[in-house]
């Protein structure tokens, strides 16, 4: 688990400022690394806070669906994961696709941060000691 931000995407800032509207304020979320996620997920709530729409949908299989694939509906955001201390840079993706799942009534975190975020880190697990490593 780690702490996180997540904010409008880049674009949808720039048309915000661009009309005169007020930017809706970053969203600190509590998410879970999960390796096996193709694509980070999102819980509604944290999308609703954005005030964002969907930009479209996407098929997605979960254990639970089985064989067929339940359509989800996908945004755009902006996330941030803060360093370890303030003289560390955080790691910061401007427009990231996400996709929209409940995710805090039922597992009590904000999100799957997925493998579209990961493969721009390094991640290691020591199982042995409970602990990972993610840097970028």
């Amino acid at each position: 688990m780690l702490h996180a931000a997540v904010g409008v995407s880049q674009a949808r800032q720039a048309a915000l400022v661009a009309a005169h509207l007020p930017i809706p304020p970053v969203v600190n979320i509590f998410a879970l690394v999960d390796t096996g996620a193709s694509c980070t997920c999102i819980d509604p709530s944290v999308l609703q806070s954005l005030q964002l729409t969907p930009t479209g949908s996407t098929p997605m299989n979960t254990p639970s669906t089985g064989t067929a694939p339940h359509v989800a509906n996908q945004y755009d955001v902006s996330i941030i994961i803060p360093g370890p201390g303030p003289t560390y840079p955080p790691f910061f993706s401007p427009t990231v696709p996400v996709v929209e799942a409940q995710l805090l009534l039922a597992q009590g975190f904000h999100a799957l941060i997925g493998r579209d975020i990961l493969q721009h880190c390094l991640f290691s697990y020591n199982g042995t000691a409970g602990i990972f490593t993610l840097a970028y």
